[in-house]
């Protein structure tokens, strides 16, 4: 696929409304459409300061993600990584025991299929093992065997052409079968994940990405790949296809130290010795079995299976930090799809680290995709919850759990003191990001203020400071300011460093009414104590360290009022922000 050329983080910003050229892979076919911007335009916040600007004090109404909840928090809040045990290996104990029971291992006679069109190009063999095996699937576990069958329709096309290409057995197919029962979630007691089992070190061997954002051995395309390869390495060291198999399990070096220690030739004569554990030798009459089993189903009982669809899919480049909510929006597709589709995100975002990141959207989305997301549009706001205070509860212990400050926790709660009383039901405020796909008339407004001067400024970063404090100034997410700038990392920044934001005002870009400073000196009054008496509008450009309630209190009017005038959902507000003030009297 062709890449697209990495714009710089300025150009972005002035070109936010752009499309770039790029193309969508479609499995087999390609279709051409357009490389998408990043979504991070705030829709409720307005920037004052310029180049050089000091930086403003925090709204005091409720400072509640400036202050109090890091870059951390706000990046687990993306967390979005689904685990489960591996299925295969919830009955482990009781086939351990079983296959103890059985006694002796011998390699037995090779079988044939039941039916003549089908064939086998892995070594099948039937023995007690195999027999216990075909045995367990039928009538110990049915529900769970049933399950993985009908699971592997989702992948078994995608898995037999990369062994096909690789010049593999295509019996291989059903490893991950007893693997992880074809999970994308798999996670074992070892740690190794995915619907192949890589542990961390096998994986980042064989190219497998992992880190806090991505982990590519839940990537079925990638970790099918990886596993060929380790797979191909295992039977160019041990010469047959069990013991390679023995080896995946086992891994390598335990496999050649019993060949040398027993001078055994194959699998079958390394497991009649007690060196390699049981739940290593079950794996090999455990997948041939499975084989057996799933290439003819009906044979052992398994009817009427609901297959399901192969996996298909379009891919897309979108730039780094965008968030899976915004990509969902403008494919118009469901979220849980869409992160199926992309498991190997271990966040709600792309992550950082690639200019652009091939995401995956259902097929026929991805031209949809790339036409719509420069016009998805971000809006973050403040919510509430309710805590009701049991009789251990501390302030301290609340602020804990849901990462607030004190002084935070108070004012949400127009509490004077720290003490609490069972029973009373507390707010606990939160950071809400809402995705919405604007019309095309609403992209053209937003277009049109894209590149004013007031809609972009620079700011240096000071010692203290963090993204999260920056970017719950202006109204947006940490991700959407490193977006913004092309940062790899939201944790870090360095003081001295310029960041680049690009907001955009909720209030009137006209001229009419009077600004506050023309008030005051009408009035003969300073800025602080100045009314409105004598007008029946006014603006006023919010300053660091204003609130909704301050502003109320200097002009005499209701928060209530102030917020309905000027269509505001919340008490948060953001120096820069001009809001429309009406005489009362």
């Amino acid at each position: 696929m062709r890449r697209l050329q990495f714009l710089t983080a300025v150009s972005i910003l002035f070109l936010l409304p752009t499309l770039w050229s790029c193309s969508i892979q479609n499995n087999s076919s390609s279709l051409s459409a357009a490389a998408p911007v990043p979504v991070a335009a705030p829709v409720s916040a307005s920037a004052a300061a310029g180049p050089g600007d000091g930086w403003p004090s925090p709204p005091q109404e409720f400072p509640l993600l400036s202050q109090e909840v890091t870059d951390e928090t706000l990046a687990a809040e993306c967390t979005e990584e689904e685990l489960t045990p591996p299925e295969p290996d919830q009955t482990l104990a009781q086939e351990v025991q079983d296959l103890e029971n059985l006694g002796d291992w011998k390699e037995g006679q090779d079988q044939q299929p039941l039916k003549e069109e089908i064939t086998y190009d892995f070594p099948v063999t039937m023995n007690k093992q195999v027999e216990y095996y075909l045995d367990f699937f039928q009538h110990k576990q049915p529900k769970t065997f049933r399950l993985w069958l009908e699971r592997s329709g989702r992948y078994l096309p995608m898995i037999t052409r990369e062994l096909e290409e690789a010049g593999l057995p295509k019996d291989l197919v059903y490893l991950p079968m007893i693997e992880s029962g074809y999970s994308l979630t798999a996670y074992s007691r070892a740690k190794a994940v995915g619907p192949w089992q890589f542990i961390g070190s096998t994986a980042r061997h064989y190219g497998l990405q992992i880190n806090s954002y991505i982990d590519e051995r839940r990537d079925p395309v990638r970790s099918t790949q990886a596993a060929i390869q380790y797979i191909t390495d295992l039977y160019e060291m041990f010469g047959t296809w069990p013991l390679a198999v023995a080896g995946y399990n086992a891994g390598e070096g335990k496999i050649q130290k019993g060949i040398n220690r027993y001078k055994a030739s194959s699998f079958w004569e390394l497991a009649q010795h007690r060196f390699l554990s049981l739940e290593t030798k079950r794996y090999v009459p455990k997948l041939i079995a499975a084989i057996m089993i799933a290439k003819s189903p009906e044979d052992y009982g398994f009817t009427d299976l609901q297959y399901q669809e192969p996996i298909a899919y379009d891919s897309v480049p979108v730039p780094r930090w965008t968030n899976l909510e915004a990509i969902a929006t403008a494919a118009d597709c469901d979220i849980d799809e869409l992160k199926t589709l992309n498991r190997q995100l271990r966040k709600m975002v792309t992550p950082p680290e690639y200019d652009y990141y091939d995401i995956k959207v259902p097929t026929g989305k991805g031209e949809l995709l790339s036409q719509n997301l420069p016009r998805v549009h971000v809006s973050v706001s403040t919510a509430f919850k309710s805590h009701t205070v049991r009789s251990n509860d501390t302030i301290n212990g609340i602020c804990k759990k849901y990462n607030l400050n004190k002084k935070t926790l108070l004012k949400a709660n127009t509490l004077h003191k720290a003490k609490l009383t069972a029973g009373t039901r507390l707010r606990i405020p939160y950071q809400v990001v809402n995705y919405q796909l604007l019309t095309e008339e609403e992209l053209a407004n937003k277009n049109k203020y894209a590149t004013s001067r007031d809609q972009f400024l620079l700011y240096t970063i000071k010692p203290g400071d963090s993204l999260s404090q920056i970017a719950t100034l202006y109204g947006v997410t940490p991700q959407m300011v490193a977006a913004w700038n092309g940062l790899p990392s939201i944790h870090q920044i360095r003081a001295g460093q310029q960041l680049a934001l690009y907001v955009s005002s909720i209030g009137s870009s006209d001229n009419s009414g009077i600004t506050i400073n023309e008030t005051a000196k009408n009035s003969g009054k300073s800025p602080d104590t100045t009314s409105i008496a004598n007008t029946e509008t006014t603006r006023y450009k919010v300053r660091g360290g204003d609130s909704l309630w301050k502003i109320a209190r200097k002009f005499n009017l209701r928060t209530a009022d102030i917020k309905r005038w000027n269509n505001l959902k919340n008490n948060l507000i953001h120096p820069g922000l001009e809001l429309l003030l009406k005489n009362k009297s």
